[in-house]
This record gives structure tokens, sequence and C-alpha cells, in this order.
């Protein structure tokens, strides 16, 4: 599956028909939990649901949602949330509102926490709320002699083409391809994001990245060209999700 965002010249016959989008913003709150705690945190918390929801009705966000991780790492989290708006403000003020809420002690137990917000231009979901869904998220580093559009090419050129696909047999409900609006990590990083509504779906992502790298056998070559292969990585959730 690394070789997801294998974006190359050879594919620019496609580029014309795929145009950026408006800037989505989207926080992410990581937290490490003891695994003692896990059942407690992943229990639904009614009053963080609540602003959430009156917040996607409003318009004020496009989606939300919570990660429990499925491949842990020694140091990373075991859980996230986020949630995702037009704008900054947006994010920010849904942010605040949250912050005004009554305390969790729960989140007093998390050993390690992490913030993170991020920009797309490439993305697309499908409306509604799914239960136990699976996120799979890759994350890659450019090369110094990498172009500067270089996201904007791999994304255009191969990433929202395959996965337009994916979301249209509904083999997918969402994806998007993530930088940092706020750099706390190298700015050569970027992220591609899926989520499918079952584990079936991993596979059909991997069949059908499969079928489209055959078709394109310069593809992996030019990507691995202008990505740093030794920082690549890979990243599995169960998530519940929403989406306006």
């Amino acid at each position: 599956m690394g070789a997801i965002g294998m974006g190359a010249t050879p594919l620019h016959a496609q580029s014309t028909e795929v145009k950026e989008k408006p800037a989505m913003y989207s926080y992410v709150a990581n937290w490490q939990i003891p695994r003692a705690k896990w059942a407690d945190f992943e229990k639904p918390s009614p009053a963080s649901d609540k602003l959430l929801s009156q917040a996607i009705s409003s318009g004020t966000l496009v989606g939300y949602g919570a990660d429990k991780i499925e491949v842990h790492s020694a140091e990373g989290p075991t859980h996230d949330s986020f949630w995702s708006a037009m704008s900054m403000a947006a994010v920010l003020d849904v942010l605040d509102s949250l912050g005004k809420g009554p305390p969790d002690p729960l989140l007093q137990t998390a050993t390690k926490h992490w913030d993170g917000i991020y920009v797309s231009h490439f993305y697309n979901w499908k409306s509604g709320t799914y239960k136990d869904a699976y996120s799979h998220t890759a994350y890659y580093k450019l090369k110094d002699s990498a172009p500067d559009d270089e996201v904007e090419t791999v994304s255009k050129n191969f990433v929202v083409p395959l996965m337009e696909k994916l979301l249209a047999d509904g083999s997918i409900i969402e994806y998007e391809v993530d930088e940092e609006a706020i750099h706390t990590e190298s700015p050569a990083g970027f992220w591609i994001d899926y989520i499918t509504p079952n584990s079936a779906g991993l596979d059909k992502v991997s069949a059908a990245l499969g079928e489209a790298l055959k078709g394109n056998t310069f593809a992996g070559p030019a990507f691995g060209a202008v990505t740093e292969g030794a920082d690549h990585r890979d990243y599995l959730s169960r998530s519940n999700v929403t989406y306006k």
C-alpha cells in the first residue's frame, strides 16, 4: 500500500480533468491512553458529540470523527479525534467551544498528547454517519530536489482519479490529500488518507491500486525519484465518522 501516492508525469493527460478545491482544514488531536482506560475512553461523549453535531447542522463543520488505532507503534497514539471545516476560523472556533466545556477526566490519564492542523485541496466524501469504518493514512516526505508542485501533480494525475472511482463504487466513503497548515513536522511531508466502510474496502483499494499501477509501469519509479522512501509510514484505524 505504500505505492498509493505513485503519481508520475506520464499521467499528465489526466491533469486537466482534476482541479484543486477550496481549502479544507482539519484539526486532529492525538492521544496516547493507558490500555486499561481504552474502553472508557472509547465511550461516546454526549456533550462533545452534541456540539460537533450542531456544528455539522449549522454548516460550521463538514465532517468530524474519532479513531482508535489498529496497528500500534511504541511511541505513537492509541486514539485521536478530528473535525474538518472550510476555514481555519471554523476549525479553531469549534476547538474553543470544546475547550470551554467541562474537563474530561479521561484526558488527564493520557501519557502523551499532540495536535495537528492540516489543509487539503483534493478531497471528497459521501454524506452520512459511519460506524466502525477503517481509515488508512500513508505519510510521505518529498526530497529536497522535488518540484514545488509535486503534491499537486501526484494528486491530479493519480490519487484523485483512482479515489473518485473507488468513491463512486462504494469501496471508500472519504479521501483527502493533506499537508500541514501549521508546521510542526517537515514542510516536505504530506499524507494520503482514505476511509472504507468495512474491512473488505481495504482489499478493494489494494486491488484497484495494483491495477492502476499495472496500467502505468513508470508511476512507481517516478514517485520513488521524488520521495524519501525511508520516511514512508502507514497508519490504520477503526473510525466513527460523520460527513455533511
